[in-house]
This record gives C-alpha cells, structure tokens and sequence, in this order.
C-alpha cells in the first residue's frame, strides 16, 4: 500500500531537436549522483560525494531489428521528484519511506529511459511502448567500477543454483575473466564505500548475473529456453537446447529496474529497502490470511525424536509422528508445521504415502491451531497446478513449500510469478526453494514468505560450507533482495574443532548455540523454521522460551553494529518489545548494546542468552540471564569465536 503521496516537481522539456545529451539525476540529499550520456550510445557513470565509483558504462537494449541504445534521439524529458510512504503488509519495517527524484527520457522509436535516484542507491529501467512483440537478443550494462575494490559475490558457471558460497576477492582485477557472478553483487571500494549491483521487478524476462571482462563487469542472461527434459533426481525441468535471444515479450512494457546501492556505512545494507520499493506493488486485496509465523519441521533431523514413545526417523514418517511435531508446535506457540518430501508421489499431488492421512494432520492440526505446508516439486504444477492447489486449500493446507526450480530464464520467471498468482487464488502462502534470488514479486504476491537462495544449514548435513563466516556475509548481499530459508534452531553446536557432517543422522550447526538464536533476528525469514528434533528442543525449556516469542515480521529495525563478513547486532521491535541478535565471525569480540532505542523513561526487563565462558571450544554452552535495563543502559556482551547473543526486553 503507497500513502501521502507528494509530487514535489514536475517539469517537462518538449525537444523538436535537443543538443542535450547529458543528464544528471542526484539524489535528495545530493549524496548520490546517476548521470546519462547519450551521444551515439547510451552510457551511465555514478558519483558519491563527489567522487566517481562507476566510471561511464555502456547501457542498452538490443532487439531483433535494432539497437535501442545507439544514435538515441530524444524527443522529450519529464522530471519529477516523490515523497510516499510504502506500507508493507508485512516485512522488518511497518512503513517505508520511498522518497526520490527520477528522470524520463523519451527517445524516438517509442523507448526511454527511466532514471532513478534514491539516497541510498540509483536504479535505471528501459521502457518500450510498440505495438507488437519484440524479441531481445540482449540487454546490455556494464560495470566499470573504479579503483580496483575488493569484491564479494555467489560464483557460478551455470544458471541452475543460488546456494553457493560467497567467493570474496582482494581486488576486482584478480579475478580472472570469464568468471560469472549471481547479483547482488558486492564491491567495496579502498575508502570503505560500498557498491552493490543488482536488480528489482524481474517479470517476465530473464535474471541478471554479471561476467568479469577486463577491468569490468558486463551483463549475462539464461537464454530463452528451446527444448527442456527431466534431469537432475529425474524431477527437474533441465534446459536442453536453447535460441540465441533471451526473451520473447510483449512490446509495450517496462523491463527491469537495473539497481546501484552505494552506502559508506555497511549498517545501511542490512536495512536497505531499495529492491522492494522498486518492485510492482501489491496487487493482492485479499490478505487477511497471509499470516507469517515460525514453523517445527522433521527434514533437517530425519524426523528422529530420540526418547519419544512413538518410532521416528525417515522410514517412520506418519499420521503420528506429524501429530506428535504438531503436539510439539501447539506447545510451544508455534504457528505451522511444515511437512516436506514423502507425503505424496512427486509428481501426483493427490497419490498420497498411505502411511500419512494428510486431511488427518491437517484436521488435527487445526485443532491445535497449528497450520500446516505441504512440499511439493515445481515440475509438479506445470500441469496440474490449479487442481493441486484446490485440493491442498480444500484439505485445509495454508500453504505450500514448492521446490527445485533450478532455473532463472524467462519462462522460469514467468513460472514462479504464475505459481504465485494461482496460490493466491487458492489461498495459500508460498515458501520457494531452489529457485532464483527475490527481486521484489513478493511486494506483488505477498503470499510468498520466503526464497531460499541461500547456502543454508542444510548443507551442514553434507560439508562445511554453513559457517559463521558465511553468516556474517550473505545478510548484507543476499538479503537485499528480501527473506530468505536459512532454517536455522539447530541445538547440536560445534566449534570447527569438533564439527563434521553427518547425514543420515542428527546433523551439527558450526557455531554456539547463541550464534544459532541470533538467526532468529538478524536473518529476514518471513517463515522461520526450527530445524531440530522437538526432543532436543524439550531439554532446553529457556531455549524455548525465546524461540517461542520471537516475532518473525516486525515494525522497526535499528543495527546497533556491522561489519561485512565480520559481525552483526540488530534490534528489531514488534509491539512494545524488542529483540536483539548479534553475531560474529570466528573472530572472538565485544559488542556493546547500547539500548537507546527503548523508549525514555520506561523500565524494562532484558531475557538474556550468551556465550559460556568455554564457548570457544564447546559451542553448546550458553548463560541464560535476566537484567533490568533502560534507555541509558549500554552492555559490553563478549562474542566467542563463531558466537552469538539474543536478547528479548519488554516492559516492566
């Protein structure tokens, strides 16, 4: 929803024939400056304070017929500047302010150009008004970022996976050409600025990665898929052949925002809002039943309940052992159960495992107030999604988790925006998982309450990749673009000295047992999963406690301190109470809390989880205290290596 909305200036330039070719849109604080030139091609360079961080770099959009990009002609100009307020339905923030000053260019041949400036980044779209389809053969920007800066980004070599590890470079030139990056992408520059490239409103066309050439980085898109088969576990859809152009449109449109955040706090990355804002608002009216929560889940765990009365484990999944998670989540006022693979056949929703009475579970869990998701593949609602979704909203399901996607070219996009849209119709909330990182269709579709797109606790199971060092990274990239499915809650927690993967089993987390509480507010997970056994949980009753309470959506987010790649501390509010997470690397700190934030005048009490004193090397130890605090308080916690804090505070 977009309120008090302020037009400040509006001015119109009519050009019979314009000299002009340089334009200049700056932010409104002035901070930020986007300039455009326009002879002969269209090029873009940024300045921050005065200083150049992108120097000019060549931007276009070339059809099948012609290159939108090349001897521009301008026919008009259009300026204005805005002041609104965005009310998310839900998010880290209760309202947004989505204050900027923007430019559009109108070239002859029925194109233009739209230009952005925010105070924390500049964005760029091109707009195309024919009467007939194009074909895009490709869109082109470059990067010409300046002064050699480190840079940190997901590295791949394919267009099939967003949870990988974040390669983190010294320099852009030692990276070798060639190399392909998933966007966002991370630059910090020698004086500490950051620069993050991405994009937002991808509909209906491709994603962008960025490819090092020389001294840049250009744009790389998935080509239009040809031909596809079954590969990949025999249940994804695989692109066997494709065209040589990236998408196939519509001609009157607007195609993706191509988006520059540039901040000289890395504080400010983990509250940017820039994607979301950019991104087509909700379209939904209905949504008193988008209803984000916390979830108990049985995959990370193998559905083994050590000590239980009841048989568990994989091999054990049932009507019981669901009731027993859903017994677990009723105690514990969590709001869903989130049942994964094995419920039905992988591709008929409706042959459901006669070992589970999915109507039971759900039935039973209604009863309980406890709601429950259903697991399905993607490939399993190409053809059948509106009669599977009727029937899980029919069964009482509130939504479902749909899976391996394993793509980002423009049908693909189009596949997650119609997945959505269907589920709405029915209903039901959406939690996708091996699918594209977020560019904003879940300001559209709130009904999506996460994308993985993260390498996350799952892959304890398997390597070493899910560290603390990981951690403290992919909050100021990844999450830009909006939650996520980190699943963290594991209670089994290892300092690398004693951490190994184990799977099958009952799999360890790198990191303290307070490291693991903090997820719980640092990451954006709109559905926030416990991954552990719910016989693990049961020993730790002042475990429960906090995880019990802590919000997943909230109204205010301040960042007390953060580093890239170092470490992190938030508070977040949600009513009258605040939670605070803090996290580090494996470099054992302080952190000072400085709860300033509290409202004057009022005494509050802090429930307190932090590292035991040999936390280092047992990383389950924690203390678990209660303090009373107030807006003058400031507490020095100490961080163990691979350590963590969390705090709940309310009023007295």
């Amino acid at each position: 929803m977009i309120k008090a909305h302020v037009i400040l200036l509006l001015s119109v330039l009519l050009f019979a024939s314009c000299k002009e070719k340089d334009f200049v849109v700056s932010s409104p604080d002035s901070r930020l400056t986007i300039q455009i030139n326009t002879e002969d091609s269209i090029s873009y360079k940024v300045l921050f304070k005065g200083k150049e961080i992108i120097a000019p770099s060549v931007i276009g959009l070339q059809l099948q017929d012609k290159n939108l990009a090349v001897n521009a002609k301008i026919k008009k100009v259009v300026s204005r500047s805005a002041d609104e307020k965005i009310t998310p339905l839900y998010g880290k923030f209760k309202e947004l302010s989505d204050k900027y000053n923007e430019t559009r260019i109108d070239f002859e041949g029925n194109y233009s150009l739209v230009i952005r400036a925010y105070n924390d980044g500049v964005a760029y779209r091109f707009v195309t008004e024919m009467d007939s389809d194009i074909i895009v053969r490709n869109e082109v920007m470059n990067v010409n970022i300046t002064d050699d800066p480190a840079v940190i980004f997901a590295e791949t070599a394919n267009y099939t996976a967003w949870e990988l590890m974040y390669m983190d470079y010294a320099s852009a030139s030692a990276i070798l050409d060639g190399k392909k990056a998933i966007t966002p992408v991370l630059y910090s520059m020698p004086d500490g600025t950051k620069v993050v490239v991405t994009e937002s409103d991808v509909r209906d066309y491709p994603g962008m990665y960025l490819v090092k050439n020389n001294k840049g980085f250009n744009s790389n898109f998935a080509q239009y898929p040809d031909s596809t088969a079954l590969g990949s576990w025999g249940f994804v859809s695989v692109v066997q052949k494709t065209r040589d152009y990236i998408a196939k449109t519509e001609g009157k449109r607007e195609f993706p925002w191509r988006v520059i955040i540039v901040t000289d706090d890395d504080k400010e990355l983990l509250t940017n809002e820039i994607i979301y804002k950019l991104a087509k608002p909700q379209i939904l009216t209905d949504v008193d039943w988008i209803k984000p929560g916390k979830a108990a889940w049985e995959w990370w765990h193998d559905a083994m309940l050590p000590n239980a009365d009841i048989p568990s484990g994989m091999d054990n999944r049932n009507t019981a052992l669901y009731k027993h998670y859903i017994d677990f989540a009723a105690e514990n006022g969590l709001e869903y159960l989130m049942i994964d693979a094995g419920w039905s056949h992988i591709f008929d929703l409706s042959q459901t495992n006669p070992k589970v009475d999915v109507q039971e579970v759900i039935s039973y869990g209604k009863s309980k107030n406890v709601g429950v998701f259903l697991w399905c593949v993607a490939m399993a609602l190409t053809d059948h999604a509106d009669e599977y979704l009727e029937m899980m909203h029919n069964w009482g399901a509130v939504g479902i988790k749909v899976d391996f996607f394993d793509r980002d070219d423009q049908l693909a996009m189009e596949w997650y925006e119609t997945i959505a849209k269907k589920a709405a119709e029915h209903k039901l909330m959406v939690n996708f998982h091996g699918c594209s990182k977020p560019t904003g269709l879940q300001r559209m579709y709130p009904n999506i309450v996460n994308f993985e797109a993260v390498r996350g606790a799952e892959c304890s199971k398997w390597d070493l990749t899910a560290n603390p060092q990981h951690h403290v990274t992919f909050p100021f990239i990844r999450m830009l673009g909006g939650s996520l499915d980190y699943t963290p809650g594991a209670m089994r927690n290892k300092s690398p000295q004693m951490f190994k993967p184990i799977d099958p089993g009952l799999p360890s987390a790198q990191g303290t047992r307070c490291h693991e509480l903090s997820m719980f507010v640092i990451y954006d997970q709109y559905l926030a999963m416990l991954c552990d056994s719910p016989s693990e949980y049961r020993k730790y009753p002042d475990i429960m406690k906090f995880l019990s309470k802590v919000p997943t959506t909230f109204d205010d987010t301040k960042v007390l301190a953060a580093k890239v790649g170092q470490y992190a501390l938030i508070a977040k509010q949600k009513g009258n109470e605040w939670y605070v997470g803090g996290m580090t690397n494996w470099t054992a700190r302080d952190v000072v809390v400085d709860f300033s934030f509290l409202t004057e005048g009022v005494q509050y009490t802090a429930e307190i989880y932090k590292d035991g004193t040999d936390a280092n090397l047992y990383a389950d130890r924690y203390i678990y205290e209660t303090k009373n605090v107030d807006n003058t308080t400031r507490m020095t916690i100490p961080l163990a290596a691979g350590g963590g804090t969390a705090m709940r505070i309310y009023a007295k």
